[in-house]
């Protein structure tokens, strides 16, 4: 439980970090600190299909985000501030380093159960549901709602994605837009 209460603490000093900061490409980068702390917040639950699919949400959101800021808000490139971005994007890679090591390192050994519902979805899987492939029994019995919301959050966000790249319809600051007559 102490590694909650850590990563509560890191999430929200990178919030606060994220509204204090003067220029918009380190906001952004603390922003993504904070829903990298919630995705492992979600290992450390023992929800690891919910951390992967926060940690696909915020890569795409952190490539929108910096796509978008990158054109307005420079200033590492022109000035001294490059030593420290580079110092702290170092120290956030070690980070998530030793973060993923441990995690890795409390992994069950390969094949050994880690919990035992997978046994009850096995002795009663077929009596409960009546299919014959289990796989497919969990997946659209047990955990329907759990992939209905995955999928759904992925869709948000791929469309999300789309509008906010797309070329087509818009216009400059002096130019107007002529509509086309049927």
């Amino acid at each position: 439980m102490v590694e909650l209460y850590i990563l509560f603490g890191f999430m929200i000093i990178s919030a606060l970090v994220a509204i204090e900061l003067d220029d918009l490409v380190s906001s952004v980068i603390a922003v993504s600190a904070v829903g990298l702390g919630l995705s492992m917040a979600f290992i450390v639950l023992k929800a690891p299909d919910v951390a992967f699919t926060q940690l696909v949400v915020e890569l795409l959101c952190l490539i929108i985000l910096i796509r978008s800021t990158i054109k307005r808000d420079l200033p590492f490139s022109t000035s001294g501030r490059w030593y420290i971005n580079t110092s702290i994007a170092v120290f956030f890679m070690v980070a998530f380093g030793a973060s993923i090591f441990k995690v890795l390192q409390e992994l069950p050994e390969f094949g050994s159960p880690i919990m035992r519902v997978s046994q009850t979805y096995l002795n009663e899987g077929f009596i409960q549901t009546g299919a014959t492939n289990i796989v497919s029994a969990i997946l659209l019995n047990y955990r329907a709602y759990d992939r209905l919301g995955e999928a759904t959050v992925l869709i948000i966000a791929l469309v999300g994605v789309v509008s906010l790249l797309r070329q087509k319809g818009r216009k400059g600051k002096d130019e107007t837009v002529q509509e086309k007559m049927d």
